[in-house]
């Protein structure tokens, strides 16, 4: 096989290999390598009198190749027979070129900006893809990349803890990871593990056999227009209802959605704003930040106060056909909103939250409009 792009890395080769086998710097003439336009990876492309630098990988086992179309078809590529050069010799080998008109190249691909940028997002997300090798197909797989690399950003996002002033000044190096247990992997993932912990009188704790579900960094927006006194409100079927039995499972809500890879929560809240609801925010001001519940989620919610104008807006549709999103918006009065959180009508903590974060500042910000 002959890799000109993110295989070329040899922890990710490893990674869906299992072992670095037998490899060489090689050169596939009249062809150039250039960025996947908006994507983390790169395209290939006949180029008369270009050089695509590479990886020539030799002594692949059937189990090897196998392993690499199931991690290449979550990409969409197929692989095709090239002559390469290696040491100065022609050598035949195969490449795995992108589907046709599939993507859009951009600009030169370097592996230099990739390692910096996408590394270790894509080192995260190739552990997920090769986890579900035995029980889900490629063509599955590249539906979920997306998900896969936004789980792997939240844990870049995260180095950056909230501050310990009440709270005691220990850190991970007090947590000990002492094992792993077979957990479920499918859109979502259940990791399971065993651990100990410094507890607060200074000894260790028993090793604890625990679970947890891995989510996802989510940007949450409460628009808010200061002039008329009201908020917007999304509103759609939720699966947890669903499932806990609840006989009303269409819940109100702020817009919501998932942080993408390398994207900022401000970017995403904007971005979020638009597609469920059409409607672009001319302030975006933070609220609250932190985890929907610790006790067993990795689940982190940035919130943001979208100050907007929503005059001549009543209940209307929004939301992505593409995402199967079905979302009704409904723009009542704050105090209107109050109302619902007292009756209980309003039952998603988040948007609780928020809307008695902005009952502390709704003064201030009718003062400023």
């Amino acid at each position: 096989m002959f890799f000109y792009g993110t295989l070329r890395h040899l922890p990710l080769l490893e990674c869906v290999l299992g072992r670095v086998p037998d490899n060489a710097p090689a050169v596939l003439a009249d062809h150039a390598v250039y960025w996947a336009q908006d994507e983390a990876f790169p395209v290939i492309a006949p180029q008369p009198g270009a050089q695509a630098k590479g990886l020539l990988v030799r002594g692949l086992t059937s189990a090897d190749l196998e392993a690499l179309d199931f991690y290449e078809g979550g990409f969409g590529y197929d692989a095709r027979p090239v002559t390469v050069t290696v040491d100065g010799q022609g050598a035949q080998a195969l490449v795995y070129f992108p589907p046709e008109g599939k993507f859009t190249a951009g600009a030169p691909w370097s592996l230099d900006a990739w390692r910096q940028d996408w590394e270790e997002i894509t080192m995260r997300a190739a552990a997920e893809v090769m986890a579900r090798r035995t029980t889900h197909s490629a063509a599955e797989i590249r539906g979920m990349l997306p998900f896969f690399r936004s789980r792997a950003w939240a844990q870049q996002i995260a180095r950056t803890p909230a501050p310990q002033t009440v709270r005691n000044p220990m850190t991970m190096d007090q947590v000990e990871i002492t094992g792993k247990r077979p957990g479920f992997h499918g859109f979502f993932t259940m990791n399971a593990f065993k651990l100990r912990y410094r507890r607060f009188d200074g000894d260790w704790s028993p090793e604890l056999p625990r679970e947890c579900f891995m989510s996802f960094d989510v940007a949450l927006v409460l628009p808010y227009d200061p002039v008329l006194d009201k908020v917007l409100l999304v509103e759609q079927l939720r699966f947890g209802p669903v499932q806990r039995g609840d006989p009303a499972p269409w819940v109100l809500e702020p817009i919501a959605g998932l942080v993408d890879a390398r994207e900022t929560p401000e970017a995403a809240a904007r971005r979020e704003a638009v597609e469920e609801a059409h409607l672009t925010l001319t302030d975006l001001r933070p609220m609250v930040r932190g985890y929907a519940s610790p006790g067993y989620s990795t689940e982190f919610y940035h919130s943001f106060l979208g100050l907007c104008d929503l005059s001549g807006r009543g209940q209307s549709q929004g939301g992505l056909e593409a995402e199967n999103e079905d979302i009704r918006n409904h723009v009542i009065a704050f105090t209107d909103a109050m109302d619902l959180l007292d009756t209980g009508e309003i039952n998603a903590a988040p948007l609780a939250m928020m809307l008695l974060w902005l009952a502390t500042k709704r003064e201030a910000l009718r003062a400023a409009a």
